[in-house]
């Protein structure tokens, strides 16, 4: 679906049309920027919608800045009411992506450490049919990118080339998606999203020394495990073979959500269908996000509330 046509843009609303950057700005001639992708969620019974976890989206965002060392961006507070200042001037009541990207503006060389610029914009999306019915993935040929060469855990825009290649790879191949290994081959995360293994009913994840984006939705669901599972997720390196001694596997992110892996190189994950316990926690994170669980409130922002 297009994005919505109004755009928060540096400090202002302007229509999706008039939101330009010059061809020789940092982020076009280098790649220079972090991004964010957030979901927002409409709750009918509340009339209201809800962004998840947008404190913490922020923080990581603000984090990019600092480790790319890109000066002069907004307060993170000012940002946030500019996301749901765009939300309600697009008079969004749906599901919904958000995109939030802070970039390196101006004419200057590779070193420059700002102008930084700041646009924020909304795709109406609901969940991807694969929530329901499962994807199919490969193992990349591609190899993720490591911290010694640039830093997997920042939400970096130049390290998306990484995930591109593996991405057009496996779907050239009649994939779903790719998963990437890290340098000594051990699982890493996927083309767009982190990896849960179940093992013995137990849920394992690639640790974040394992070359991972350090995924909000991962976290998320770190925490939830014990009450969903009845034991804490385990983080750990994970080998490749893992993959097909496990029940159940399921890709996690914010703009994936949580979706079961039905089958890697063709070979089927457990009985080549969404797991239980995989079911368990899109239930758990669905009711969380669209307000259904009070206790969980404090990772909900309303855009319409004042």
């Amino acid at each position: 679906m297009p994005t919505a046509p109004w755009m928060f843009w540096n400090g202002e609303l302007v229509r999706y049309e008039d939101c330009r950057l010059h061809g020789f700005s940092g982020v076009v001639k280098y790649g220079c920027a972090v991004f964010e992708g957030l979901r927002a969620y409409w709750s009918e019974r509340e009339r209201e919608l809800f962004v998840f976890r947008l404190r913490e989206h922020l923080e990581r965002l603000a984090f990019g800045l600092r480790l790319l060392r890109l000066e002069g961006a907004p307060p993170l507070a000012a940002i946030a009411e500019g996301i749901r200042a765009m939300l309600r001037r697009n008079a969004l009541r749906e599901p919904c992506h958000i995109r939030v990207i802070a970039y390196l503006d101006g004419d200057d060389e590779l070193a420059a450490t700002g102008p930084v610029g700041v646009v924020a914009g909304a795709v109406p999306r609901a969940s991807s049919r694969f929530v329901a019915d499962g994807m199919q993935l490969k193992i990349a040929s591609w190899t993720r990118l490591p911290e010694a060469a640039m830093p997997p855990r920042v939400k970096a825009t130049g390290n998306y080339l990484n995930n591109r290649l593996a991405e057009l790879e496996a779907k050239r191949d009649g994939y779903d998606g790719a998963v990437l290994l890290t340098g000594d081959g051990k699982i890493a995360e996927t083309s767009g999203a982190c990896l849960f293994l179940v093992r013995d009913g137990c849920l394992v994840t690639p640790s974040v020394t394992s070359d991972i984006l350090e995924s909000i939705t991962r976290r998320t669901l770190l925490e939830l495990a014990p009450e969903v599972t009845g034991r804490p997720a385990v983080e750990r390196a994970v080998d490749r073979s893992e993959l097909w001694a496990a029940e159940e596997v399921f890709a996690c992110g914010t703009g994936w959500e949580i979706v079961p892996v039905v089958s890697v190189d063709r070979i089927p994950i457990g009985d080549g269908r969404p797991g239980p316990l995989t079911r368990r926690l899109q239930e758990a994170y669905f009711a969380i996000v669209r307000g259904d669980r009070p206790e969980r409130r404090g990772w909900l922002t309303p855009v319409w509330a004042s």
